[in-house]
């Protein structure tokens, strides 16, 4: 299969097995859907596994710390990603430092990795900031803000990839830019992440449109977990979700999203061809979030019995551990690193309990770049409101 084609249902409206390398307990069994993408493995080794089997160790070791604050009242709220940490890391060890990552509110391994501070991650949830990090700073690795209004990051980053083609064609001194065009080479690539359930909104469909029509650099990646909140991913969509995207006109395929090593192969291939100019692509990566949607919600109120435990087997930390051991590393690494993750979620607990309220007029400080007259309107109001209650005053 080219690099280039678009996957298609098989025969009989059967769907391709999901793009898998590892198998459930972590051997290395690629299904026949792997071959097409082996080769993007070849400049992978051990040590990369094991830098990957750092970042989800350590990032589940912050998230199991956020959901006792949240449930010890220090944030307002938390997202657990558990479970899903094998997709991330492998999609995010497969872009470049000048692509741009547009997460939707769980992808805490992918933002971290790509350089935001897990302390920043959960500022935004204890409520002390509006967004959490810089997006302008190079070290947060061009990763934007978590998008809490479902399917707009979709918008935003298809946005920004039309606007890499346009500064792609500008450096050519291309002014021209017309629906149903080739591709633009651009040298860099967006990468835009949500869920199964965001797939039923609009801004997603309409993204998709919009992307295909101007082939813009972008990779979508839909995290299927099962679930939106308490709503099974069948109740929403009677085929698969990848089978959307190929009636957009993007490549689309389905993977094991518990298997770094096939969300790894296929990033890089997906997003490469987005840098070439060969236009969006779709990811569609069966996953499962073994904790619930959010700490206000309770899986166990709509799950059946046996399907968390189903799942526990195919847990992405443990398949990589199982492929590690296969690869010989040693028992003193795994202890390593666990201790190593335990050490920093504690600082990074002890130092969310100490971040400092912001100044309520702060809040209108980042609505605009520039001055806005209206936003001074605001903030006098709010002086003078703030001011009335001063000595008692009612």
């Amino acid at each position: 299969m080219s690099e280039h084609s678009i996957s298609a249902p098989l025969h009989g409206g059967a769907d391709p097995e999901p793009i898998r390398f590892l198998d459930d307990a972590g051997n290395y069994a690629p299904s026949d859907t792997a071959a097409a993408f082996a080769d993007e493995l070849a400049n992978v080794d051990v040590e990369d596994f094991k830098q990957w089997y750092r970042d989800m160790v350590g990032t589940r070791a912050f998230d199991t710390e956020c959901t006792h604050l949240q449930r010890q009242g220090q944030l307002a709220l938390w997202v657990p990603s558990v479970g899903q940490e094998g997709c991330q890391v492998g999609l995010v060890r497969a872009s470049e430092p000048q692509d741009h990552v547009f997460p939707a509110y769980r992808e805490h391994l992918v933002a971290h990795v790509r350089g935001v501070d897990f302390l920043d991650i959960a500022a935004q949830f204890r409520g002390v900031t509006h967004g959490g990090w810089d997006i302008t700073d190079p070290k947060n690795g061009n990763v934007h803000l978590y998008t809490l209004v479902l399917g707009s990051q979709t918008q935003h980053a298809t946005g920004h990839a039309l606007g890499q083609v346009l500064d792609a064609k500008r450096r050519a001194n291309d002014t021209t830019l017309d629906a149903g065009e080739a591709g633009t080479p651009t040298g860099e690539a967006t990468m835009v992440f949500y869920g199964d359930g965001t797939s039923s909104q609009g801004d997603p469909n309409e993204a998709m449109v919009f992307a295909a029509s101007y082939q813009t650099p972008e990779v979508f990646v839909v995290q299927n977990n099962g679930w939106a909140i308490s709503v099974p991913v069948a109740r929403q969509s009677r085929t698969p979700l990848y089978r959307r995207a190929l009636g957009f006109g993007l490549r689309a395929v389905q993977i094991d999203g518990n298997d770094p090593l096939a969300a790894y192969a296929v990033g890089r291939r997906y997003l490469r061809l987005a840098r070439e100019g060969a236009g969006p692509g779709y990811i569609e990566a069966l996953t499962y979030r073994i904790g619930a949607h959010t700490t206000a919600d309770d899986p166990t109120r709509y799950r059946p019995d046996g399907e968390l435990e189903a799942w526990q087997q195919r847990d992405p930390i443990r398949r990589l551990e199982a492929h590690l051991r296969n690869l010989g590393v040693s028992d003193d690494f795994f202890e390593e690193v666990a201790e190593e993750a335990d050490r920093h979620a504690k600082v990074v607990r002890d130092q969310i309990l100490t971040l400092q309220k912001p100044e309520p007029e702060s809040m209108f400080t980042h609505v605009y770049a520039e001055p806005h007259p209206r936003i001074d309107e605001q903030r006098a109001w709010f002086a003078e409101y703030e001011a009335s209650f001063e000595g008692g005053a009612a």
